[in-house]
């Protein structure tokens, strides 16, 4: 049976008690504190008796953690990466695509110019803006097909052929037609610098 203290000592022992107030008091040679001594020490509320504060914490906890996710993810971390972009492989085909001169990578500004283009009064304009959107989507998507091929093939050389993940060809493509400023992870390499 356990000995019961008194309760007048009770009383006077503080009711609200962290933790590390318990063992910095106690210390090496003091007695082992009893169990309900401990368990009101670390009594919290369940509830927070601030609602407006503890709604505010949180959010200011959440955007902190997002903003940290956002860095992380920018930097090409792998604790925060999507899915999509995780594994040694995903990061070699963006090595790949970011150190190589891609055409698609200017597919928007000329689509933007194409958009001016279309506006003025000379229909010639407009005819010929359509023609050369076409010719250089068509260059783009070869030269996505082309990266394909290659992307493909160094993977098939550096990690094994069977090993080959599905889905790089895509990937590689849809990494190739984004401008490299909006790129997401961002470029880890300059370019020219291609991986080993």
């Amino acid at each position: 049976m356990a000995k019961r203290q008194n309760p007048a000592a009770e009383a006077q022992a503080p009711a609200t008690e962290t933790p590390e107030q318990t063992a910095a008091r106690l210390g090496k040679g003091a007695p082992t504190p009893t169990r309900r001594e401990q368990e009101a020490a670390r009594k919290r509320p369940l509830v927070p008796t601030d609602r407006k504060e503890a709604a505010k914490a949180a959010r200011a906890h959440q955007a902190e953690a997002r903003e940290k996710a956002r860095v992380g993810m920018a930097a090409g971390d792998e604790r925060y990466l999507t899915q999509r972009d995780r594994g040694p492989q995903r990061r070699y085909v963006r090595d790949y695509v970011d150190a190589r001169f891609s055409i698609g990578e200017f597919l928007i500004p000329v689509m933007l110019l194409v958009i001016v283009l279309s506006f003025l009064p000379w229909a010639f304009m407009q005819v010929w803006g359509l023609v050369a959107l076409w010719a250089f989507f068509l260059i783009a998507v070869l030269d996505c097909i082309v990266l394909g091929f290659v992307v493909t093939r160094k993977i098939g050389d550096k990690f094994g052929k069977t090993k080959v993940e599905r889905g790089l060809k895509w990937y590689a493509a849809m990494r190739a037609l984004q401008l490299r400023v909006m790129r997401l992870p961002k470029p880890q390499v300059k370019r020219g610098q291609y991986p080993a």
